[in-house]
C-alpha cells in the first residue's frame, strides 16, 4: 500500500472490533470527519468507547480499563454463544508515510480474570516494507524487530514496554493523543485543581488548566467561534482561585462600558459544553503537537439548533490537523455543515447487537444528487447501512501477521 502525504489522510484509517460490548464484528474505514448516526441505544458510544479502551489502557492499564467498565463480564459482548474474547485492531498513519497496525485479544478467564491472549504492532514505509513489529502470543514474545526487549506481562499491553524503544514510540505517542468525551457541565462550573496532563478530560473537568496552556493562535481561534456560537462572549481564560483554579468569561452587556466577567459556574450548559467541544478539537498535546483524534458524543446537546453550523464549521476547520469523530442523532446538526456523503455511518441494533457501515448508496446518492439533505433523510427514517459491507464485515479476520512479511 502507497501512502499519500500524511497531512491529507485520516489519523486513524481502519478499525476492526470483535465482541466489545454490543460489537459483535465490525470493519470500518474512516474519514477525517466522520460522523456515526443511529438512535439512542444502537452502540454508537461503544465504538467510541472501544477506542477509548486502547488509550486507557495504554494510559493506565487493562485491569483499570476493564475495572472501570465494571469488569471483564461488562466488557466482552453478551450473546448465547457467551465470545470468551474480545479484540480490536488499528490501522493508523504516522509521520514519514508509514502506517501502522496495533491490536490485541483479551481473554476471559472463568474466574473472572483476564489475559492478553494476543497483541502485534506493525509499522510499514509508504512501499509497504517492514520497518518495525513484535508479536505477543499467550504471554510470549514470539516475534520483534527489537533484539533486547524485556518479557510480556500477561495481563498489560506489551506496548506501553515496547514504547521506550525508539522504533515503537511514534506508534505509542499518537495512539495516546487520542482523546473522547461526553463533557459534563457540572464538572466544568467545580472549581478545579491544576492539571498537568496533556489532554482534555473525558467530561471537561481539566478544562480550565487545557486552555492556560493553549497558544494564542489556537485559543483565539476557538474564541472567534464560541462567539459566534454564544453572541456576546468576547474571551475566556484560565482564572487562579488560591491553590484551585476555575474559567473566567468575558461577555458584553448592553449599556456596560467594558465586557462584564462571569465564572463558569454562571454560565450555561449549552456555552460551557459548546467550549469543550471547541478546545477538543483545538487542543495541542507533546511531543505531537495537535490530538491525533478526537471522538465527540452527541456535540449538539444543551445546544440551540440555530448554533449547530457555526460548532461544525469548526470541527470541520479542526480537520486540518485533527481527525473528527461524531456521535449524533440530531437532523439539525447533519444539515448544518456539508460534508461527503462517504463519512456518514449508520448504527443500528438488531437482537442487541450493534452494526455499523457507511450509509448505502441509495442514501449516499439521494444527498449528492441534492434530493434530500441528510437530516430530511434522518426525520424520514431512510438512512440505511451498506448491506455489502456489512456481510463483508461478517467475514473480517483480524491478526493476519507473517512474521517478517513485507
Amino acid at each position: 500500500m502507497v501512502l499519500n502525504s500524511y497531512s491529507s489522510e485520516p489519523f486513524l484509517a481502519r478499525v476492526k472490533i470483535r465482541n466489545f460490548r454490543s460489537i459483535g464484528k465490525c470493519d470500518v474505514s474512516l474519514s477525517r470527519m466522520s460522523i456515526l448516526i443511529g438512535r439512542n441505544g444502537a452502540g454508537k458510544s461503544n465504538f467510541l468507547d472501544a477506542l477509548r479502551f486502547v488509550v486507557d489502557g495504554l494510559a493506565t492499564s487493562l485491569d483499570h480499563a476493564i475495572k472501570a467498565r465494571g469488569g471483564i463480564q461488562s466488557v466482552r459482548r453478551k450473546s448465547t454463544g457467551h465470545p470468551r474474547n474480545f479484540a480490536i485492531e488499528l490501522t493508523f498513519n504516522l509521520p514519514e508515510l508509514q502506517l501502522a497496525t496495533y491490536g490485541f485479544e483479551i481473554a476471559a478467564r472463568t474466574e473472572g480474570g483476564f489475559s492478553v491472549k494476543r497483541e502485534e504492532l506493525r509499522i510499514v514505509n509508504g512501499a509497504g516494507t517492514m520497518l518495525a513489529y513484535y508479536l505477543v502470543a499467550e504471554g510470549i514474545l514470539t516475534a520483534s524487530s527489537a533484539k533486547l526487549l524485556p518479557p510480556p506481562a500477561a495481563d498489560r499491553l506489551f506496548l506501553v514496554i515496547a514504547s521506550g524503544l525508539a522504533e515503537f514510540r511514534p506508534a505509542y505517542d499518537a495512539l495516546s493523543s487520542m482523546g473522547f468525551y461526553n463533557l459534563n457541565p457540572e464538572s466544568m462550573k467545580e472549581i478545579q485543581s491544576p492539571d498537568s496532563g496533556e489532554l482534555l478530560h473525558r467530561d471537561g473537568d481539566n478544562i480550565a488548566s487545557v486552555i492556560g496552556r493553549m497558544n494564542s493562535e489556537e485559543k483565539e481561534r476557538a474564541e472567534a467561534y464560541l462567539s459566534k456560537i454564544v453572541p456576546g462572549i468576547e474571551g475566556v481564560e484560565r482564572s487562579t482561585l488560591g491553590p484551585r483554579e476555575t474559567l473566567e468569561f468575558r461577555q458584553r452587556v448592553e449599556g456596560a462600558e467594558h465586557p462584564w466577567k462571569f465564572l463558569a459556574a454562571s454560565m450555561s450548559d449549552g456555552t460551557l459544553r459548546a467550549l469543550g467541544v471547541l478546545i477538543a478539537a483545538a487542543q495541542l498535546v507533546k511531543p505531537i503537537g495537535s490530538a491525533r483524534l478526537v471522538g465527540i458524543e452527541e456535540p449538539e446537546t444543551a445546544l440551540h439548533p440555530a448554533a449547530a453550523k457555526a460548532l461544525m464549521d469548526a470541527l470541520k476547520e479542526a480537520t486540518a490537523h485533527t481527525q473528527v469523530l461524531i456521535t449524533t442523532h440530531s437532523a439539525e446538526l447533519l444539515d448544518a455543515i456539508e460534508f461527503e456523503p462517504g463519512s456518514l455511518f449508520i448504527v443500528q441494533s438488531k437482537a442487541g447487537e450493534t452494526f455499523i457501515a457507511r450509509a448505502d448508496s441509495a442514501s449516499r446518492q439521494v444527498i449528492q444528487n441534492h434530493l434530500y439533505s441528510p437530516g430530511e433523510m434522518l426525520r424520514m427514517d431512510q438512512l440505511e447501512p451498506d448491506r455489502e459491507d456489512l456481510q463483508r464485515q461478517a467475514q473480517t479476520n483480524l491478526f493476519d501477521f507473517v512474521e517478517g512479511s513485507n
